[in-house]
């Protein structure tokens, strides 16, 4: 009994929850946030995809060039680490604090729409084994996948399917404090109130979302919005999947006026040499947060 009130506790005073809007909980009162957005310049190491992948590029090479570009935090794409030996991650990490680099979130390829139990078993424990990684790395959010709707599944079935993952999985983030931020992607998370009622669902302070806003199929900029509340790292292109330009001042004033705080993280995947690419992105980046905010 002592332990489940103490668990309750635990979550009702745990920061500001990310699953309802900025200051406010279900049945929880938290400290009011301030109201200020906080836009900070990121680059994801998967927009090196191709370097990382070939070897021709290294996770310590991509920290560094952190520097080079005048960043406050680099995502640390799981893809690309060596292992997840406590000694290599804390080098990481102590390489990222030498150089002024924060982590700004650790992303890893789980998917949780699963029709199989032991299959979602399966993901709860990948989930826990990449919390431990980022727990070593210092870093305070782990993005995972929602992942395709299988053949013949209903879109509720596939939100329960997740929320069965995500749940127990955010409740052993929390106890890290780690926050588990799904991905607006394909499949199960391609529309916003999917992910919003997913969310719901979980109903932890610990859940939110990974804001990739140029995933979304239709309504790109209705999307966006509806997710900004609930956001905790967010992906920057500029242009959505389908080609279309993306208006930059439009997504930043988005974001201001949901109030977010973190990080916007390029994710280059263009046509351009990702060597000369990411840099263009990241200054328009760059730009923009200077632009809206304190940075």
């Amino acid at each position: 009994m002592t332990n489940n009130l103490a668990r309750r506790q635990f979550f009702q005073i745990a920061g500001a929850a990310a699953l309802w809007p900025r200051g406010t909980t279900q049945g929880a009162t938290v400290p009011a946030s301030n109201t200020r957005a906080r836009l900070f310049p990121g680059c994801c190491a998967y927009s090196y995809d191709t370097y990382l992948q070939a070897g021709k590029m290294t996770m310590e090479e991509f920290i560094v060039k952190a520097v080079d570009f005048g960043l406050l935090g680099v995502d640390m794409t799981v893809y690309y680490l060596k292992s997840t030996d406590p000694a290599y991650l804390v080098g990481l990490r102590h390489l990222a604090f030498k150089n002024g680099v924060a982590f700004s979130g650790v992303g890893a390829g789980t998917d949780m729409c699963l029709a199989d139990r032991a299959k979602r078993g399966e993901a709860i424990a990948d989930i826990k084994k990449w919390a431990d990684a980022t727990e070593w790395l210092g870093a305070s959010h782990l993005r995972v996948f929602g992942g395709e709707l299988p053949p013949g599944a209903t879109t509720e079935q596939g939100v329960q399917w997740v929320v069965e993952v995500m749940k127990p999985a955010c409740d052993y983030c929390a106890r890290k404090g780690i926050t588990l931020g799904i991905e607006s992607h394909a499949g199960i998370t391609s529309r916003a109130e999917d992910i919003l009622e997913i969310l719901r669902r979980v109903d932890s302070p610990y859940a939110g979302c990974n804001l990739d806003i140029t995933h979304f199929p239709e309504r790109y900029y209705e999307n966006i919005e509806m997710c900004v509340p609930y956001a905790t790292h967010t992906h920057i292109r500029d242009h959505f999947d389908n080609g279309e330009p993306i208006d930059l001042d439009r997504i930043w004033q988005i974001f201001v006026k949901g109030e977010y705080k973190g990080y916007m993280s390029a994710e280059y995947e263009g046509k351009e040499d990702c060597l000369t690419g990411t840099p263009k992105l990241i200054e328009k980046i760059k730009a923009m947060c200077r632009k809206y905010s304190s940075v």
